[in-house]
């Protein structure tokens, strides 16, 4: 990025509101549904994780890029985001771990970003008038244009984005968190391979990360396309089902709805994160519905009774509690923020999940002992032969 010629870029929202800056990233023009993320760490992890998908992001913190880009930092193969918006941008990285600036890195992945605007004015029109579609562009500085090509872009309620972000062929993840990162004691991974449990994941959009931590509780995690038929996930005889994190409206994804749905009379541990948590409410008949601006940020909390868990999280819909079935479901944790549902377990089954990412990257690590619950659920089906109980959704210390 030359510091001495900055090339003008502009934003146009939906309902015409126009922001000046200059160009970060690729040039171009891109479009999305613009959200912010409050976290003040995380920046690459954030721009990787699926879940951003089909949306244009803009970071509260008001400088980005201080430390660069690294490889092990990614979520994902590569940025998911639409597209970035940031108040100031460095230019020179300066930490020991950076391989790339950001916005070399995202000029590489053809990623337009737009900085210098006011991104505290911006947010505050985000909470005030919601989430909505918006275009960044280098190529189109007429906002009467630009606006035109915003207001004919798909709406996020109702989109299925599933697709463009699940894998394409079935593959074996077994690396954990590294050692250097390593923050829980209750982590075992089993090097051997002499008592793994075999987990297999459903990709909506799943982040490395949460892989990590599930090979890090000792489990062999087979991830499978989103579209995978419950019979054929069932030929792998796995002691557990996770549903992942991912991008879009649930209600859309119909596909991973009814695997769901079928996947419940296995009576096998299935534990949800994010979508998966939408998707685990909707198998059970509950409805979803979107968020004003919705919950994307590091320091989000939850809880219910005693306990109160600082969460990361990055979602737009949530599950409507009055659609819940109360006799089988109950509310485990909620956002308390705004109440509401943050997550929920089945009372006679091995089904549980939460709205927030405990595998916390970036975030704190207070959710991290759901791992440690969903594995300790699936040995239990273990050794009752598959009969079901009920799951433990607090911590036990």
């Amino acid at each position: 990025m030359a510091l001495s010629a900055p090339q003008p870029a502009l934003l146009v929202l939906a309902d015409g509101s126009v922001y000046r800056g200059w160009s970060f990233g690729a040039p171009g023009t891109t479009i999305g549904e613009v959200v912010f993320n409050t976290g003040m760490t995380g920046y690459q992890e954030v721009l990787t994780d699926p879940s951003y998908c089909g949306q244009i992001v803009t970071f509260t913190y008001p400088e980005l890029g201080n430390t660069g880009v690294n490889p092990e930092d990614d979520e994902s193969a590569r940025p998911q985001v639409r597209g970035a918006i940031a108040r100031n941008i460095c230019p020179r990285p300066s930490n020991w771990r950076s391989t790339q600036s950001l916005s070399d890195y995202l000029k590489q992945h053809n990623i337009p970003g737009i900085y210098g605007i006011d991104t505290r004015a911006l947010t505050r029109k985000l909470r005030s008038a919601g989430a909505m579609n918006g275009a960044i562009s280098t190529e189109i500085l007429d906002p009467t244009e630009l606006l035109e090509q915003v207001q004919n872009a798909p709406s996020m309620a109702g989109l299925n984005l599933v697709q463009e972000v699940t894998t394409s062929t079935i593959y074996e993840w077994s690396d954990p968190t590294d050692s250097v990162w390593e923050f829980s004691p209750t982590a075992q991974n089993d090097e051997s391979g002499s008592n793994l449990l075999t987990v297999v994941a459903l990709d909506f959009g799943i982040k490395r990360n949460i892989l990590r931590r599930l090979a890090s509780y000792g489990c062999r995690v087979l991830v499978v396309p989103a579209d995978t038929p419950p019979d054929e996930i069932m030929k792998y005889n796995p002691d557990g089902i996770f549903l992942s994190n991912g991008p879009g409206d649930p209600a859309a994804v119909t596909e991973g709805i009814a695997t769901t749905k079928a996947l419940l009379t296995s009576q096998k541990p299935i534990f949800g994160i994010c979508m998966g948590h939408q998707i685990l409410g909707l198998s059970l008949g509950a409805e979803t519905f979107k968020l004003k601006f919705g919950h994307r940020g590091l320091n989000q909390p939850a809880g219910l009774k005693q306990r109160i868990e600082i969460t990361s999280q990055n979602h737009g819909f949530a599950i409507a509690p009055e659609s819940l079935p109360d006799a089988d479901v109950e509310i485990t944790h909620l956002n308390l923020n705004d109440r509401t549902v943050a997550g929920l377990r089945h009372k006679s089954l091995p089904l549980f999940s939460v709205q927030y990412h405990p595998e916390a990257s970036p975030g704190p690590h207070d959710a991290d002992y759901l791992f440690e619950n969903f594995v300790q659920a699936m040995r239990a089906a273990k050794t009752n032969g598959d009969r079901p109980t009920a799951v433990a959704t607090e911590a036990t210390s």
